[in-house]
C-alpha cells in the first residue's frame, strides 16, 4: 500500500512538472545556467536554454521559433515583440541592468581608467555586432563618447554576439574587448586578466527585460520561471555576476 502511494505521489509530481524553452541573451548565459538549476530544484520545472544574440532571437521569434520566454539584452526588443502582438505586454519586466567592461585575458594590459584605448597598444579590439547585440551598441557608444581616434575603430573585430566577442579575447585572438561584466565576474570579483568597468554614463543603460512570448501562454513552467527570476534566490545569483537592479 505504501509503495503504491509513493508511486502515485511521484506520478502526480511528474505530471505537474513542465518544460519551458528560453531564449537567453549571451551575456546572461552563466547566471542563467545557475538559475535554471535552482529553478528545477525548487519547482520541478525544467528550463531549456538557447543562448545567442537578442537581435537574432527577435528574427527567429518573428519566423516562428518555439521559444516561450525571452530574456533579452535590452528593453527595446521585448517591447517591440509586445507591440507586434507576439508577446504578452503585461509580463514584461527588467530582470537585470548590465554593466560593460573592457577586458583582457592577460594581467596588466587594461588599466583602471581605460587609458589603454587611447594608447592603442593593441592589435585587435573585440566587440559584439552593434547591429544585433545591445552590448555591441553600448561599446560603440563608449568609443564615440570618448572621442577615440579612428585608428581604434580600424582595429575592431566583431563577434555576432557578446559570447563570441568574449571568446575572441579569452583565446587571445584579440588583446582586449568590450564584454559583459557578468562574463568575467564570479562571486562579486573578476578572477582573471585585467579590466576596466566602464562608467555607466558612457553608454546607453543596459536594461535587460524578460517577457512571456505568445507561445508560452498557458505554460506553467514559463509563468513559474518569470516569477522565480523576481525572487531572492535568482537575484542573489544575478547580483554575484555584476548586474544591478532598478530602484523600486
Amino acid at each position: 500500500m505504501r509503495i503504491c502511494l509513493l508511486l502515485l505521489l511521484f506520478a502526480v509530481g511528474t505530471a505537474r512538472a513542465a518544460e519551458v524553452q528560453v531564449a537567453v541573451a549571451a551575456n546572461f548565459a552563466a547566471p542563467m545556467q545557475k538559475i535554471a538549476a535552482a529553478f528545477q530544484r525548487e519547482t520541478g520545472h525544467r528550463a531549456l536554454l538557447a543562448i545567442g544574440s537578442t537581435g537574432r532571437f527577435y528574427a527567429q521569434v518573428k519566423n516562428g521559433a518555439p521559444f516561450q520566454v525571452l530574456l533579452a539584452a535590452d528593453d527595446e526588443t521585448p517591447a517591440k515583440l509586445a507591440a507586434e502582438g507576439r508577446a504578452v505586454a503585461s509580463s514584461r519586466f527588467t530582470y537585470a541592468i548590465g554593466r560593460l567592461v573592457l577586458w583582457s585575458a592577460q594581467a596588466g594590459v587594461v588599466d583602471a581608467e581605460g587609458k589603454v584605448l587611447r594608447d592603442a597598444g593593441f592589435e585587435r579590439l573585440a566587440i559584439a555586432d552593434p547591429k544585433v547585440a545591445p552590448y555591441g551598441a553600448a561599446a560603440m557608444d563608449v568609443i564615440t563618447r570618448m572621442a577615440l581616434p579612428r585608428g581604434v575603430i580600424a582595429r575592431i573585430v566583431q563577434g555576432e554576439s557578446i559570447g563570441q566577442a568574449f571568446q575572441f579575447v579569452a583565446t587571445g585572438n584579440a588583446q582586449l574587448g568590450f564584454v559583459a561584466l557578468s562574463q568575467v565576474m564570479v562571486d562579486g570579483r573578476i578572477e582573471k586578466g585585467s579590466a576596466w568597468v566602464v562608467p555607466a554614463n558612457l553608454h546607453t543603460p543596459l536594461r535587460q527585460d524578460a517577457i512571456l512570448l505568445n507561445t508560452g501562454h498557458g505554460n506553467a513552467a514559463a509563468t513559474a520561471l518569470l516569477e522565480f527570476l523576481r525572487g531572492d534566490a535568482a537575484r542573489a545569483i544575478i547580483r554575484a555576476h555584476g548586474y544591478q537592479f532598478q530602484a523600486k
